[in-house]
């Protein structure tokens, strides 16, 4: 997950400050994830996973809410003036990144609930396949309305 990001940042990095900002914003989601799902290897005692979950969260609704309200408009706005047939692309891919989005809420709204470790790792497990395909997704909308243009728009 986290080299795909760094693979978004290399090609999309200092297009766009909105999308340099949120490439930002993926990568420490990513990180947190990580942490809180005990991938890294770093471990930080002084930071309660209850802690880093939170924060994870709040970044996980803010990454989300950019995507839909700076992020997506923008570059829908981009395949609008270059009337390319890019829009067309961009229909399939939007509605699933709604439904992604409704998986990355529920697990913002449920995470408060959960009760148990084995209730957080699962959660997280879904939350991860989530996150992938939003990635992805999100990568080939930036590829179908940016990178057409990305020579035109420089």
């Amino acid at each position: 997950m986290l080299e795909g990001c760094k693979s978004a940042k290399e090609r999309w990095g200092g297009v766009s400050e909105i999308i340099d900002r949120w490439l930002n914003a993926r990568q420490e989601l990513i990180v947190l994830y990580c942490s809180v799902n005990g991938v890294n290897q770093f471990h930080d005692d002084k930071r309660p996973v209850a802690n880093k979950l939170k924060e994870m969260c709040q970044i996980l609704v803010d990454y989300v809410s950019t995507g839909h309200f700076e992020v997506y408009e923008q570059l829908v706005q981009e395949g609008l003036e270059f009337n390319d047939g890019s829009i067309e692309q961009a229909k399939s891919i939007i509605p699933q990144l709604e439904k992604n989005t409704q998986v990355c809420l529920d697990f913002n709204d449920d995470c408060e609930n959960l009760s148990s470790v084995a209730q957080l790792q699962s959660s997280l497990s879904e939350l991860g396949e989530a996150l992938e395909e939003r990635f992805s997704l999100e990568d080939k909308l930036i590829e179908v309305l940016h990178e057409s243009h990305r020579e035109m728009v420089s």
